[in-house]
């Protein structure tokens, strides 16, 4: 099928390159001049392991391109996918100005057009959203709605980090429509994974609370391990093991019980923050949800305790800080508990030293007052303590000696219990971590 795809951010560049993959005709649309010429020649405008291969091996096979021409891209395609940013307001709602003006500028190009033409909300929305758009496409196309055109939602469920797998071997495949016939022209996309992974067809409605909920629950998990790993500290327990023992039962399961210092990134906190907006427009009361982000928010300010404990007044006291992205294999620091972790050292007057293997560039913009370091070592060299925040596996494999011999004082706060507390404590640190005895 042709398809054209508007917005190459994480979403967009991803869904554009796997559909081509799949074997589709796609053109990426965007804005900005950069990021198509990026694509053009190769390269990802994102960092995702795997990515570039694909974006270069669609290129060359004739499946793939990017413009900055939307209407001739629209109107060569049977489907457009709508991938913009819903960036969140103040108030916790989602800012959709973005996905309406994809709208406005795909009623235009299928005025003039014969044959019908799908458009399939990608980006993450609030139930209604999809519907919300319909009156716009009818007004710029001068079309009815299932006449003239279709409508469809089509979320994603993809893991920075792991989003070409997640693509191309999805846990399952939610389409809502307008009718049936929109939900049908879109599954044809994925018609390689009939039989394979599961297709679920609903309506548009229920397409985005799908999503919504989802990363709300994701989230819940993340905040509930969180703060049994608190309790089990108070008492002496490992939190590992509690969760590898919940983890192992089939109603549960092990993902996203990992303890740690917070969730963060581009969308646990703004959808989590985005249904309970809905949610209270509605009239109802998101109290657990309320209590996750209330959670989240405190477990980052772990890693300042642990430093206190450990140091004492942090004055001057230099802090090696291991990972800014929020997660590892990623380049994003939105949200990222590093970041707040960072600027609460400076407040008390830390001299911060860090290091990310690829989120440094982003950091950068916008961080200051801090040391970039060139890797793990030359970070933690003349520290006080090391700070691990995000779990990067090249940090877990530090050669432990090595790094004390360099150390002012030998302590390590493991935010996310990736590096061995026994041989850390063998080597000669002070080790503390998440959900733990700590000295």
């Amino acid at each position: 099928m042709k398809v054209s795809v508007i917005g190459t951010g994480y979403v967009g560049v991803v869904t554009g390159t796997c559909l081509a993959e799949l074997g589709n005709s796609v053109t990426c649309i965007d804005v900005v001049k950069e990021k198509v010429d990026a694509i053009n020649a190769g390269k990802t405008p994102i960092f995702e392991p795997g990515l570039e291969e694909l974006i270069g091996k669609n290129l060359r096979a004739g499946r793939m391109k990017a413009t900055l021409e939307l209407a001739k891209a629209v109107l060569e395609s049977e489907v457009t996918f709508i991938c913009v940013g819903t960036p969140p307001k103040e108030d916790g709602s989602s800012d959709l100005s973005f996905i309406r003006k994809a709208a406005e500028g795909i009623g235009k190009a299928i005025a003039g057009k014969k044959e019908y033409h799908v458009v399939v909300v990608k980006s993450t929305v609030p139930p209604g959203t999809s519907e919300s758009i319909i009156p716009i496409l009818e007004k710029e196309s001068r079309k009815k709605a299932g006449e003239g055109f279709g409508v469809a939602m089509n979320p994603e469920f993809l893991r920075e980090g792991n989003a070409v797998k997640d693509f191309m071997e999805p846990d399952r495949v939610v389409i809502g429509g307008l009718s049936d016939k929109d939900v049908g022209i879109v599954a044809k996309l994925y018609a390689p994974f009939e039989g394979k992974h599961s297709v679920m067809r609903t309506n548009l409605r229920t397409a985005e609370m799908i999503k919504y909920a989802s990363n709300s629950f994701l989230a819940t998990k993340i905040s509930f391990i969180n703060e049994i790993a608190n309790v089990c500290e108070k008492l002496e327990i490992d939190v590992l093991d509690v969760a590898k023992g919940i983890g192992l039962d089939s109603r549960i399961g092990p993902k996203f019980l990992n303890a740690g210092l917070g969730y963060g990134g581009s969308c646990f906190p703004k959808d989590v923050d985005a249904l309970r907006h809905v949610a209270k427009q509605n009239g109802c009361e998101p109290e657990l949800l309320d209590c996750v982000v209330k959670v989240n928010k405190q477990q980052a300010k772990k890693a300042i305790d642990y430093l206190k404990k450990a140091l004492g007044d942090l004055n001057g006291k230099k802090i090696a800080v291991l990972g800014i992205a929020f997660k590892p294999d990623t380049d994003d620091i939105r949200e990222a508990p590093a970041i707040r972790i960072i600027n609460w050292l400076l407040e008390e007057k830390a001299i911060v030293t860090a290091f990310d293997p690829e989120a440094m560039g982003n950091a950068k913009k916008t961080l200051k007052g801090i040391v970039y370091a060139k890797d793990e070592y030359d970070c933690v060299n003349g520290a006080d303590a090391m700070l691990v925040v995000t779990e990067w596996k090249q940090f877990g494999e530090m050669d432990l000696q090595k790094a004390k011999n360099t150390m002012k004082q030998a302590v390590i706060v493991d935010g996310r219990r990736i590096i061995d507390a026994k041989k850390a404590k063998a080597s000669g640190f002070k080790y503390y971590g998440v959900g733990m005895k700590n000295e």
